[in-house]
C-alpha cells in the first residue's frame, strides 16, 4: 500500500508532501491543475523514461520519493535475490532526475536498475489510465489474468520451466545436426588433413631440436677445427705445456718440506694440468664425432621442409601445434562418426521434453478455461451493477503453436445487448463500456487475490449520472481488498471516496505552482458542489453534494 508520496521540482510541482490511508481514496481537479503532472511523477517510480523537459526550470534535479507497506506481500525472497535491505514491513522507493536528464533509481537506499526497479513495482503499484483499457484486447494480458484468477498460482511457471526445458533441448538438436551437416562436407578434407599430420609423425619438442642440429650440421667442420686446434695445442710435444706443468708441481714438491706454503701452490699446478689433460682428451673425441654427414643435414633438412610446409598451411606457429591441430581434427572426426548416435539420443531427449512441455500447457489451459468461466461470471454480475444488465461475454480460446506464454490464443468476445452478435470486444465496445468491463475485471480480481495499489487515472471517461455511482460503488467494494485511488471529474465517484484530495494550481512570486492538499469536510462538500455546476456553486449543487456525501457511508 502507498503510505507517502514526496515530489520535488517535477513540472509544475515545487514541493509535494502527500500521505495516504487505506480503502479509497480520490482526486479532483480542474483540467490543467496537475493531476497528469502527479501520474507522470508515479509513472518514474514505476521505471518509465525519464525526461529532462519535466524537471521544473532552475532546479538542480527532481526527486520522487514513496513509502511502501509491503507487509503482506510475500517480497522477502525478492529483495534477498536483489541484495537489497529489507525489514519485512516497509519499502521505500526513490528516482532523482538530474538537469542533465541522468537518472537514478534507489530501493531502501541501495542503487538499482530500471529493470530492477520496474519488477519491483508490478507488485506495488498499477496505474490504470485510458489507455489500459485497450488491453481487454490483447491475449498476453487476458491470459495473465486466467492465470492470476485460478485455482493454482504454480501452473504458468511449471509450463515456462517445461517450455524452457523443450526450447534447450531443441536448440541443442538443431547445433547438433546443423554441426553434424558441417563436419559430414568436410568429413573427406579432414581426412586428407589428419593423414597428412599423421604420416608427419611429428613429436613435442621436434621443430627446436631439429632446427639445432641443423645449425650445427651447416657448421660442422668450423666446429670440428676449433676442437681438433684445442687438442693439438695441449698435447703438442713440442710446446709440452703438459710436461712443463708436472715438472713445475714437481718443483715445488721438492721444497714443500723446508717451504710449507709452496705445497698448496704445488696442489693448485697439479689440479690444473689434470683439468688440461680432461680438456685435451674430451677435445680430441669431441673432434673425432664431429665428421660431416651430408645425408643427415639432408634427412634434417627435409623434414624441416615438411614442417614449415605444414605450419603454412596450417597457419600456425610452431610443430607442437600442428600435434594439438591433429588430435582435435580426430575429436571432429569420431564426432562426425557418431553424429547419428548422438542425435538419435538428442531426439529422444526432445521428444520427451516436448511430451512433458505439452502435458504442462494441457494443465494450464484447463485451468485458464476455467478461470476465464468464473471470471465471466463474476464480471457479469458487476456489469449489470454498472448499467450492462444485459451484456454478455465469451472468451474464445484458440490453440497456437506453444512459446513462452501457453498454447492458447484468447478473444473476449462481448455483446452490449442481448439482440447484438458476439464480437472481439476490440472492435465493438464503446469508450464508456470498455472502462466498465476493465473495473469489473479488476474489482473481479481483486476479490481473489491480493493487487497492489491502484491507481484509476479518470477511468469514468464517458460515464454519467447512475452509472457513476454505480462504478463508485464498485471502486468502494474493491478498497476492501486493496487500497483504491481514483483521479476523477465525476462527483459521484469523488463523493465516494473515504480520503479527497484536490490538485490545484497557486500563483507564486517564482511562477505558476501545482499544489494537493486533502480536503475537510466542508472543503469536500464545495469541491462537489462546484463539480455539479461549475464554479458558481448554487443552492442546489450544495444540496446535491450534501446528498451524495450523505449516501456514502464512510
Amino acid at each position: 500500500m502507498l503510505r507517502e508520496l514526496h515530489i520535488s521540482n517535477y513540472a509544475l510541482i515545487e514541493l509535494l508532501d502527500l500521505s495516504l490511508s487505506d480503502g479509497f481514496s480520490v482526486i479532483t481537479g480542474e483540467t490543467g491543475a496537475g493531476k497528469s503532472i502527479l501520474l507522470g511523477a508515479l509513472g518514474l517510480l514505476t521505471g518509465k523514461r525519464a525526461d529532462v523537459k519535466t524537471l521544473k526550470p532552475g532546479a538542480a534535479k527532481c526527486v520522487v520519493e514513496a513509502v511502501f507497506d509491503v507487509a503482506r506481500l510475500g517480497l522477502k525472497d525478492f529483495f534477498t535475490a536483489s541484495d537489497i535491505d529489507f525489514d519485512g514491513s516497509e519499502c521505500i522507493i526513490r528516482r532523482e532526475v538530474n538537469a542533465a536528464g541522468k537518472s537514478r533509481a534507489f530501493i531502501n537506499d541501495t542503487p538499482v536498475t530500471l529493470s530492477v526497479l520496474r519488477d519491483l513495482t508490478d507488485y506495488l503499484v498499477d496505474i490504470h489510465s485510458q489507455h489500459r483499457n485497450l488491453l481487454l484486447g490483447d491475449a498476453g494480458f487476458l491470459l495473465s489474468v486466467f492465470d492470476s484468477f485460478a485455482e493454482d498460482a504454480a501452473l504458468p511457471v511449471q509450463f515456462r520451466q517445461a517450455y524452457e526445458a523443450w526450447r534447450s533441448a531443441y536448440k541443442e538438436l538443431e547445433a547438433l545436426k546443423a554441426e553434424a551437416a558441417r563436419s559430414a562436407s568436410e568429413a573427406d578434407y579432414l581426412r586428407y588433413q589428419l593423414e597428412r599430420l599423421d604420416e608427419a609423425a611429428l613429436q613435442p619438442g621436434e621443430q627446436e631440436e631439429l632446427e639445432a642440429e641443423q645449425v650445427q650440421l651447416a657448421h660442422s667442420e668450423e666446429i670440428k677445427a676449433a676442437f681438433s686446434r684445442v687438442s693439438a695445442h695441449l698435447t703438442d710435444e713440442q710446446a709440452d705445456i703438459l710436461g712443463s706443468l708436472r715438472a713445475d708441481a714437481h718443483a715445488l714438491g721438492e721444497v714443500s718440506d723446508v717451504f710449507p706454503a709452496a705445497a698448496a701452490l704445488e696442489e693448485r699446478i697439479e689440479s690444473l694440468r689434470i683439468e688440461l689433460e680432461d680438456i685435451a682428451a674430451e677435445a680430441e673425441q669431441t673432434a673425432e664425432r664431429l665428421d660431416f654427414d651430408p645425408r643427415r643435414l639432408e634427412y634434417v633438412e627435409e623434414r624441416l621442409a615438411l614442417i614449415y610446409d605444414l605450419l603454412k598451411k596450417h597457419a600456425v606457429q610452431s610443430a607442437n601445434e600442428l600435434i594439438t591441430l591433429a588430435d582435435d581434427i580426430r575429436q571432429r572426426l569420431e564426432r562426425v562418426d557418431n553424429a547419428d548416435e548422438q542425435i538419435r539420443e538428442k531426439e529422444a531427449e526432445t521428444e520427451k521434453a516436448h511430451a512433458s512441455m505439452m502435458q504442462a500447457a494441457d494443465r494450464l489451459t484447463a485451468a485458464r478455461k476455467s478461470a476465464a468461466e468464473r471470471l465471466i461470471m463474476k464480471m457479469t454480475g458487476l456489469l449489470a451493477a454498472l448499467g450492462m444488465p444485459s451484456a454478455r461475454l465469451e472468451v474464445v480460446f484458440e490453440t497456437k503453436q506453444p512459446d513462452a506464454t501457453g498454447q492458447d490464443s484468447v478473444v473476449l468476445a462481448f455483446s452490449a445487448h442481448k439482440d447484438m452478435p458476439l464480437r472481439d470486444v476490440a472492435s465493438v465496445a464503446s469508450g464508456g463500456e470498455t472502462a466498465r468491463l476493465m473495473l469489473a475485471l479488476k474489482a473481479a480480481v481483486s476479490e481473489r487475490k491480493a493487487l497492489p495499489t491502484i491507481i484509476f487515472d479518470e477511468i469514468d471517461t464517458g460515464v454519467s449520472g447512475r452509472m457513476a455511482d454505480a462504478m463508485a460503488g464498485v471502486m468502494s467494494a474493491m478498497s476492501a481488498h486493496s487500497q483504491v485511488i481514483c483521479i476523477t471529474h465525476l462527483p459521484q465517484i469523488a463523493a465516494a471516496g473515504v480520503s479527497h484530495f484536490k490538485v490545484y494550481k497557486e500563483e507564486t512570486p517564482a511562477g505558476t505552482v501545482s499544489r494537493i492538499a486533502p480536503l475537510a469536510a466542508q472543503d469536500r462538500l464545495q469541491e462537489v458542489a462546484a463539480m455539479l455546476s461549475g464554479q458558481d456553486i448554487t443552492d442546489a449543487a450544495l444540496k446535491n453534494a450534501r446528498e451524495l456525501l450523505k449516501l456514502i457511508d464512510h
